[in-house]
């Protein structure tokens, strides 16, 4: 083994215990702003492995986008939304529990089986054999992968409007019915000036 294969074998090594722990922390952490930001370094660590596989614009598209961009937005829908409630026992949780670690160990199996029985063989399209990934990117970003492209667009505004409404549902006030019609938490009381009409004057 070269010192170049050496090298890149250890960084991959430390990346990837990064990633690893990382997204545990995001599944196991109870504290859902630490966990938002254990996200923000599984993007990073990700952004190490497309360094190593040389696809320098996919790993500087990562920081920007993933993390300069979403894991921000998270953040701030999960400060401006977080409350502080006692939630009350579920009843039949262990069930839910139980379920979730079935699916989440049936996953696993099958990205496994899926790693091992691929090849990873260097091929004459990767990115390690393309001089300008950028370029190639640009074509089928605008040409095979443009749906999908708009698609996700659409969802990431879709979230943030959709953040944004429950950042402001404790402002919407609630209406009540009086003699004079309906009045809401923001409706100010008039002045005695005001009452006063013109001919008393």
């Amino acid at each position: 083994m070269e010192i170049s294969q050496g090298v890149q074998f250890v960084t991959f090594a430390i990346l990837g215990v990064m990633m690893i722990a990382s997204a545990l922390g995001v599944v196991l952490l109870e504290n859902i702003v630490y966990s938002a930001f254990l996200l923000g370094g599984v993007f990073i660590s990700i952004s190490g492995l497309y360094l190593l596989l040389n696809a320098d614009f996919v790993a500087a598209a990562q920081i920007l986008i993933y993390v300069g961009a979403i894991n921000v937005l998270i953040l701030f829908a999960i400060m401006l939304v977080n409350k502080t409630e006692n939630f009350a026992e579920i009843k039949g949780r262990w069930i839910r529990k139980v379920s979730t670690a079935a699916v989440c160990a049936g996953l696993f199996g099958l990205l496994s089986t899926m790693i091992l029985s691929t090849s990873w063989d260097i091929s004459t399209i990767s990115a390690s054999v393309i001089e300008n990934t950028t370029i190639e990117l640009g074509k089928h970003l605008f040409s095979d992968f443009l749906l999908p492209f708009e698609i996700a667009s659409v969802l990431l505004l879709i979230a943030m409007v959709g953040a944004i409404i429950l950042a402001r549902r404790d402002f919407i006030p609630s209406a009540t019915k009086t003699g004079d019609g309906f009045t809401t938490s923001l409706t100010l009381p008039e002045q005695p000036r005001e009452l006063v009409s013109a001919d008393d004057k």
